[in-house]
């Protein structure tokens, strides 16, 4: 009966150890989801045309499916459902779902804003999260499981399935992104919500409390995100660079060799 309480006691509303951000589970569950990303790309190579490749991708697929349906089904046992709240519509719900839907159709569209809403969202959220429960509560568990497998369905798709975002892609997501901001607004009007956080600021540690107040850190968040899409696009806007420059050089060793 002891075991049986314990395991209860781990999907309830009354679990009594709260998240605390910085704390040794947080740090513990950054550290494994960074060392899961790092061991793919170690072995991106390996892994490109592995036969099991699509089944890999519907596996992530489908768990992300699965882990946001779990954050429905839970508030909905628990009694404390609310579309003012619990409604998957925060900008990293968002990204859950274009993760599935490009681990399942390979469309680069999609690819294109799961990227840079996934590594820009989830990365953030992971830093602060906007979770009630530490180690081990179910919503714990799911919230890093989710966060993390959406960063690493934007990394396979980049390293194993050699796509790869453009400088137009960063603009389409950016802009994707502000409309979407629009809609949540007019929604948050309806319902009294407040997703997107745009109404008021999250009630635990955030990157918001440092971008000044209501509704002026809206407009910080702004640049924030400008800033890290244009992060995320770096690595690859370094490449091209690099690879433009080594061609140049190629080019001009070749010409300096046909004249000599």
């Amino acid at each position: 009966m002891q075991g049986a309480y314990d395991v209860e006691r781990y999907f309830s509303p009354g679990f009594e150890q709260p998240f605390i951000t910085g704390s040794s589970s947080h740090l513990g569950a950054l550290a494994l989801i960074a060392a899961v990303n790092i061991l793919l790309f170690a072995a991106r190579r390996s892994l490109r045309g592995y036969r099991t490749g699509a089944i890999v991708r519907r596996v992530m697929a489908f768990t992300l499916l699965l882990l946001e349906a779990s954050l429905q089904v839970w508030p909905l046992v628990n009694g404390f459902w609310s579309a003012r709240y619990s409604l998957p519509l925060h900008l990293c719900d968002m990204a859950m779902f274009l993760s599935a839907a490009m681990l399942l159709t390979g469309n680069y569209s999609v690819y294109e804003l799961a990227y840079f809403w996934g590594l820009g969202g989830a990365s953030q959220a992971l830093l602060t999260p906007d979770t009630a429960y530490a180690f081990p509560h179910f919503t714990f568990l799911v919230f890093f499981a989710s966060h993390g497998l959406i960063i690493t369905a934007c990394l396979w798709m980049t390293f194993i399935e050699n796509y790869r975002p453009r400088a137009r892609s960063a603009a389409k997501a950016f802009a994707a992104a502000n409309i979407y901001l629009l809609v949540m607004a007019v929604i948050n009007s309806v319902l009294g919500s407040n997703y997107l956080y745009i109404c008021q600021k999250p009630a635990g540690p955030s990157l918001l409390d440092y971008l000044g107040p209501w509704p002026w850190y809206i407009l910080s968040l702004e640049a924030v995100g400008a800033v890290t899409f244009l992060l995320c696009y770096l690595p690859f806007a370094a490449s091209d660079y690099y690879n433009f420059h080594k061609l140049r050089k190629t080019r001009r060793n070749r010409v300096r060799d046909l004249s000599a």
